[in-house]
């Protein structure tokens, strides 16, 4: 009877830490030195669900293991070469458990329900400060200011700005795929002057998420982040690497219809940017460059958030430039009104016009697809829970 009783606790803790509040993820809100911690206030109602007669083990585990988790999905309008579209969408259903193997030792696992699993690796921290950790596995890469950040800290409901998704993988790239921003391989990062410095290395396959490499070259990316004051974060970013399409035979990139299915390509890039976060207003920005044999893409993104009388309603505001090939003339503008409304804690409500000066007749890899100079005007709406 003992033992039922210490298996419903331990079930009824999990159920907690999975309900118990809504709000949270992320990555600085998920930045790449790792994820936040749970609340003391969650752990302690951990321990009181599991209870004092719980053997000592369980209490250890619900001390030892986060679990965090959020949902993103709304409607969205568009409307391009007087053709209107319109749709629900569920856009992400991510759950994490983090998992504290000693002081110095974690894992993470992550799955996007509605996706696929996004990352699993383990973090170990080789010295006795926060100067230096190792991180072996499947996760974001450093490349660019906004990539390791988590969609749940980012202003716009597409995310990420087009230079960012197009040259980290995030999606829009045909030769490289949808990985997410993510990819296999081995990190060294730490941070140092009082968390003012924060440097990191990474040596990855170069081939995205849940993949063996498709050649003998490892991609090197390196990040440098400095914060001269409160509230100001300097980023450079370089990467070094080789590409190698996985397009299917007969289809070819609408942005580099040169290189071939099952060729490898140079995949280089570099960036530079800033975060400013202050009570009167948030902004950030970067230039980016990128080099994909011998297609050179550019551009540069300006986003902020600034708010209207109370911290939970927000306007939000950016503007986009990116030349996918400036060979080919292929430049888009991109801009982005609306406003959120934060109606408990990391839980939103958004509501966005957005205009793209730019866009394609078809999918990315089909060679019929052409980029088109012209209006593409859509209307965003999306609800985000979260919690930790």
């Amino acid at each position: 009877m003992e033992t039922k009783n210490i298996f419903r606790k331990a079930t009824l803790a999990v159920a907690l830490a999975i309900f118990s509040s809504t709000a949270a993820m992320g990555q600085q809100d998920t930045v790449a030195a790792g994820h936040p911690e749970a609340p003391q206030a969650e752990r302690t109602m951990l321990r009181k669900a599991v209870g004092e007669k719980a053997p000592d083990w369980l209490k250890d585990v619900t001390d030892r293991i986060q679990l965090h988790g959020y949902a993103q999905g709304g409607y969205q309008y568009n409307r391009q070469n007087n053709t209107n579209v319109n749709s629900f969408e569920l856009k992400r259903i991510l759950f994490w458990a983090n998992a504290r193997i000693t002081d110095r030792w974690s894992f993470l696992f992550m799955h996007d329900f509605s996706s696929v699993v996004q990352e699993f690796y383990t973090d170990f921290r080789i010295t006795k400060n926060k100067a230096l950790t190792a991180r072996l596995g499947q996760f974001k890469n450093g490349l660019s200011l906004e990539n390791p950040l988590s969609p749940t800290a980012m202003e716009a409901i597409d995310v990420y700005s087009e230079g960012v998704t197009y040259l980290t993988g995030c999606g829009s790239d045909p030769l490289f795929g949808v990985q997410y921003g993510r990819d296999l391989g081995l990190s060294l990062y730490g941070e140092t002057n009082n968390a003012r410095l924060r440097y990191e290395v990474d040596v990855m396959n170069g081939q995205g998420i849940n993949k063996k490499d498709g050649n003998n070259f490892k991609d090197i990316i390196a990040r440098v982040e400095y914060r001269p004051v409160k509230g100001l974060n300097l980023v450079a970013t370089g990467q070094i690497g080789r590409g190698h399409n996985v397009l299917a035979t007969g289809k070819t990139s609408v942005y580099n219809p040169t290189i071939q299915s099952g060729q490898d390509y140079k995949r280089n890039r570099w960036t530079v940017g800033f975060d400013y976060k202050s009570k009167a207003f948030n902004l950030h920005g970067e230039y980016l460059e990128g080099y994909d044999g011998k297609a050179v893409s550019r551009g540069g993104y300006l986003t902020g958030s600034v708010p209207l009388g109370t911290p939970k309603v927000e306007f939000v505001g950016s503007y986009d430039f990116f030349n996918f090939n400036t060979s080919l003339g292929m430049d888009q503008h991109k801009a982005i009104a609306g406003v959120q409304y934060w109606f408990y804690k990391k839980c939103r409500v958004q509501l966005q016009y957005v205009y793209k000066s730019a866009y394609l007749t078809g999918k990315g890899d089909d060679p019929a697809t052409q980029f088109v100079h012209g209006a593409n005007h859509a209307l965003m709406c999306q609800l985000q829970v979260r919690f930790n």
